[in-house]
Order: C-alpha cells, then sequence, then structure tokens
C-alpha cells in the first residue's frame, strides 16, 4: 500500500468534495487571484469565500498572502500529488480485478457454445425439447 498521512490525504479529499472549493482550485491553477477574485463567479460574500479558501489552506492545497487589506490566494499543488499517487495504488488495484473478471468472462464464453450444443443434443435424443 502506498504510504501516505492519512490525515493530510483526508484534508484534501475533503477538500475537493465541494464543487466550490474545485472550481477556486481551477480558478488559482491560471494564476494567483484575490479573495474577491475567487469570490465573483459564485455571487457570495467575501467571509464565505474565506471560509471556502480556508479549508483549502487547511489542506496545504492554497498559500495566502496578506498585502495590506488585499489577500492574495496562490495553489499549491504538492498535496495532490499524495491524494494522485493513493488514488493509482487503487486504479492499479482494481484495473487488475477487472482484468481478472474479463479473463474468467471469456473463458466461461468460450466455454458456453460447446454446452449448449451438448445440451441441446441431449435434449434431441431424450426427446424433451
Amino acid at each position: 500500500m502506498v504510504e501516505i498521512e492519512t490525515h493530510e490525504v483526508s484534508a484534501v479529499f475533503h477538500a475537493l468534495g465541494d464543487s466550490t472549493r474545485r472550481r477556486m482550485l481551477l480558478s488559482l491553477s491560471s494564476g494567483p487571484r484575490t479573495v474577491s477574485e475567487l469570490a465573483e463567479p459564485f455571487d457570495m460574500s467575501l467571509a464565505a469565500a474565506s471560509k471556502h479558501i480556508k479549508v483549502l489552506e487547511a489542506a496545504g492545497l492554497v498559500r495566502r498572502e496578506v498585502r495590506g487589506r488585499t489577500h492574495v490566494c496562490r495553489l499549491k499543488p504538492e498535496p495532490l500529488a499524495d491524494a494522485h499517487a493513493w488514488l493509482s495504488f487503487y486504479e492499479g488495484f482494481w484495473n487488475g480485478r477487472l482484468e481478472n473478471m474479463q479473463r474468467l468472462l471469456r473463458a466461461e464464453a468460450a466455454a458456453s457454445p460447446s454446452s449448449a450444443k451438448q445440451r441441446g443434443n441431449r435434449s434431441k435424443a431424450s426427446g424433451t425439447d
């Protein structure tokens, strides 16, 4: 299993669990934004935007810099790498399971036509169709 600090990954997934925060991160991916700029597309108060930003900060995804009365936010993508590593482990696990299932289904399908012919021949021989 991937060795990742559980609390850190949980905080990242918690932050990503809200569509507003995901859209804020998307906005930050193209460069720094003020809290006002982050709040604008959502028609929300600065206080509400600040609460979302605090969740992103707690997850380590955003760094806020105070310049006088203006708060500028920057994306910190490093925690996303840990979340990606965690997901990649399980992607590999489930891909392996699905490949095994696919092999079993193909083997069953390959065996099925001959089994159906044999059942059909037995029915004709016994007169029970």
